[in-house]
């Protein structure tokens, strides 16, 4: 398949399957938010150049990255939005477990985690917008689609942020509540959209697995960059082995199944797009078991 066919491939959902996948994303959310304690941003006050750096790597310096690369690899639009969709999305959960088992700092992971979540809440509809906008072949494809942006940015703003806030505010004043029902949201929420999406790509897969070489190639090689960029970021800010290993993991695990779920929901189910947010998500559990491997092995050698 060409990378003009893969354009022009579109995944379509019906309205229920929309309503599902943004119900999905508001009970993920609102039990990430049940989850957020003070004590997960002590390092904004006990480092906060680790704290303000680690961020800037995920929010500024991986776009940035990645609308490089995406040139340099000179894949298609659909493509490349796809990879600016992925790097805009905040880290999740993923990143901690895997810094805690590649023996990680877990405190720093999870603060990190914890504010690119806030941020995200606000800035990731306008961070998709602007990384697009920026590199002309996703913008102009955004413009051959007729991209609502003012509509995308008020639906993905009040999608991610009124959960978030709903959330945060149940677990300062209600915490008991907050622990026992957090859990139970979190996995309601990862398996209707776990649900959602395979019902609708599988039509798609062969299709899909025709242009597996156009997708998966810079899936890989995007991943790579970005383990690559927060292990980079961490030797720069002169955090120790552990911190250096949490970073790597936050710049290079993101949340692939939001970025799934925008590319069906909110930019027109485009076919590339959403097969490299899905790939992704389905590529960063063995490159991430290969780096946590790596980093077993190599834990004592560190300073």
């Amino acid at each position: 398949m060409s990378p003009e066919a893969l354009d022009k491939i579109i995944i379509a959902i019906d309205p229920a399957s929309q309503l599902l996948l943004a119900a999905s994303i508001v009970t993920l959310m609102f039990a990430i938010a049940l989850g957020l304690k003070p004590e997960n941003f002590a390092f904004l006050k006990t480092s906060p150049r680790l704290f303000w750096g680690g961020l800037f790597a995920q929010i500024i310096a991986l776009p940035l990255m990645t609308i490089a690369l995406a040139a340099g690899l000179g894949v298609g639009p659909s493509v490349a939005l796809g990879m600016i969709v992925v790097a805009a999305c905040p880290g999740g959960s993923v990143s901690n477990f895997m810094t805690y088992l590649s023996r990680g700092d877990v405190a720093y992971s999870v603060s990190l985690t914890a504010g690119s979540s806030i941020i995200a809440a606000f800035w990731t509809p306008f961070a998709i917008i602007f990384w697009s906008d920026i590199y002309p072949p996703t913008s102009d494809l955004l413009e051959i689609i007729e991209f609502n942006r003012a509509g995308f940015v008020a639906q993905t703003t009040i999608m991610l942020a009124a959960p978030l806030i709903a959330g945060m505010t149940i677990a300062r004043y209600a915490p008991s509540i907050a622990d026992r029902i957090k859990g139970p949201l979190a996995i309601l929420g990862g398996l209707t959209m776990g649900g959602v999406i395979v019902y609708s790509v599988l039509d798609f897969i062969p299709l899909i697995k025709s242009a597996w070489a156009l997708i998966l190639i810079p899936v890989a090689i995007h991943n790579a960059a970005a383990f690559a960029m927060g292990a980079g970021a961490g030797w720069a800010l002169r955090g120790n082995a552990a911190q250096r290993r949490s970073l790597t993991f936050e710049v290079g695990i993101q949340n692939a199944g939001l970025a799934v779920v925008l590319m069906l929901s909110q930019l027109d189910g485009l076919g590339g797009g959403a097969a490299v947010a899905a790939s992704w998500g389905v590529w960063h559990f063995f490159s991430g078991g290969a780096m946590i491997a790596f980093f077993r092995m190599t834990t004592r050698s560190d300073p």
